[in-house]
């Protein structure tokens, strides 16, 4: 298993590309504590793991929250004695919509949970990492942070900060033996579509975001978990900075 022995914290586990990476991670042997603003979601998530013979638990955290992720950190902590590898999947857009319409209100959620999320993680998870010898960050981003589109100026701005970010620990941490990478998904059938399309979900209105997916589909959470699989086990020992467009070519 690629992932035997090994302690993984997910957020925003409770659904969409995190139950994904949850499900693929508990497949390759790690035990998972699922974080989410929704404690019953990550409970579901977690009982299903458990279910089918994986290792898993649940708590709820609000990412942008210091207090919430050191309590999360701390209960991975409890349960699992240490942990190797943090997923910051948790994330969340303002409505797809002219930039002047986007309310303080707005902004300042986004910025929350996609960037000072990161901060936090940081600030909670390096220094056990250190102790431990090192340590894996995966990142979740977004084909926005490198092709920003119009009507998503704020939430494409977030994401280019989590690429940024994500590089320059990379560069810092790699002493510590701390690796962080990113994984740039292209918009996916999670409970988001609706802001990120800004349009109800109709097959004509989908239509018109696939015709610019080379690969005529959207991202599956299969997709990104096997791409986060990838990045977190020791396969990737050596990688540290980068960034896997998971987007059937739409960067291209």
């Amino acid at each position: 298993m690629r992932l035997a022995n090994k302690v993984a914290v997910v957020t925003g586990g409770g659904s969409g590309f995190g139950e994904g990476i949850a499900h693929a991670f508990a497949r390759e042997g790690a035990r998972v504590l699922i974080a989410d603003l929704r404690e019953d979601a990550a409970r579901r998530v977690a009982d299903a793991i458990r279910g089918a013979g994986g290792e898993a638990a649940a708590c709820r955290a609000d990412v942008s929250l210091g207090a919430d992720v050191a309590a999360m950190r701390d209960e991975a902590l409890r349960r699992y004695g240490h942990v190797d590898i943090v997923v910051n999947n948790a994330g969340t857009t303002h409505r797809n919509k002219p930039i002047l319409e986007i309310t303080e209100e707005e902004f300042d959620l986004v910025y929350a949970v996609n960037v000072k999320s990161i901060y936090w993680s940081a600030r909670h998870f390096i220094p056990h990492f250190r102790e431990r010898g090192g340590g894996a960050f995966v990142n979740i981003a977004s084909t926005a942070g490198i092709r920003p589109r119009p009507g998503l100026v704020w939430y494409n701005g977030s994401k280019g900060a989590v690429i940024t970010a994500s590089k320059a620990m990379a560069a810092e941490l790699g002493p510590d033996k701390i690796r962080v990478n990113c994984v740039n998904p292209v918009i996916g059938a999670t409970g988001m579509l609706e802001q990120f399309m800004g349009v109800p979900d109709t097959p004509e209105n989908r239509a018109r975001f696939l015709a610019t997916i080379p690969m005529g589909r959207m991202s599956t959470p299969a997709d990104v978990a096997n791409a986060c699989l990838y990045l977190a086990s020791d396969e990737a020992s050596f990688i540290t900075g980068a960034c896997i467009e998971v987007d059937g070519g739409r960067c291209v």
